[in-house]
């Protein structure tokens, strides 16, 4: 039994797509335009992030439903970021739209307001939904950090470090709780089970390293 298990496994591996690096030539701003002003990139497949008036967040040009994403990322002192998935531009009942996604949460636990909360706030958590794990591994401020998304028939887990930290079946009675009293209720159609990707852009300097994501439905 083991041995056809890991026949599987391996069987599978191979048919799976090779992971793609992304970099700013695979996000728009957010009406399809080049990034704005602000977003560069640097050596070492570094994405930067020195924000100012009118950089504005990027959006994948691709959708993806399941997937397996990797990054390094570090912050300024006091600073906030994050990477979107499953992102979508939903309209509101008098049609204006607004791009929401789940968030894996970067940020400085220690001395950003919004860290400092803890809970569904602070790094790597689902963002406003789950809580990140009390023991995750977090760098100091200025250090790259590892982190890891997995996606996979609706449930959703957020890596760092090499430390699992948080993680969510969005067809769960769990799920329904945590989106009934976040930010996100009211929002029709949020988490609709595949959309773009978004690098969040909260006003604060961050960098972005060997961002790869693997496409886990490509054949």
């Amino acid at each position: 039994m083991k041995a056809l298990l890991f026949s599987l496994l391996a069987s599978a591996s191979l048919l799976a797509a090779a992971p793609e690096k992304l970099s700013l030539e695979d996000f728009t701003d957010a009406n399809g335009g080049k990034p704005g002003a602000g977003w560069t990139s640097e050596d070492g497949g570094v994405i930067r992030l020195t924000p100012g008036k009118g950089t504005g967040f990027l959006i994948s040009k691709k959708e993806y439903a399941n997937f397996e994403m990797e990054w390094d990322w570090k912050l300024a002192d006091a600073g906030n970021n994050g990477i979107k998935y499953w992102v979508a531009n939903i309209k509101d009942a008098k049609g204006k739209g607004e791009w929401l996604g789940i968030e894996y949460q970067m940020i400085d636990d220690d001395k950003h307001p919004d860290g400092k909360r803890g809970g569904s706030h602070n790094s790597g958590s689902v963002y406003d939904l789950i809580d990140s794990a009390k023991d995750k591994v977090l760098k100091p401020i200025g250090e790259w950090n590892h982190s890891r998304v997995v996606v996979k028939d609706g449930k959703l887990e957020h890596f760092l470090n090499g430390k699992p930290c948080a993680s969510v079946d969005t067809k769960s009675d769990e799920w329904k709780a945590a989106l009934a009293k976040s930010k996100f209720a009211k929002k029709v159609g949020f988490a609709p089970g595949k959309g773009k990707l978004m690098l969040t852009e909260h006003g604060d300097p961050c960098w972005f390293k060997n961002l790869t994501i693997t496409d886990l439905d490509a054949k």
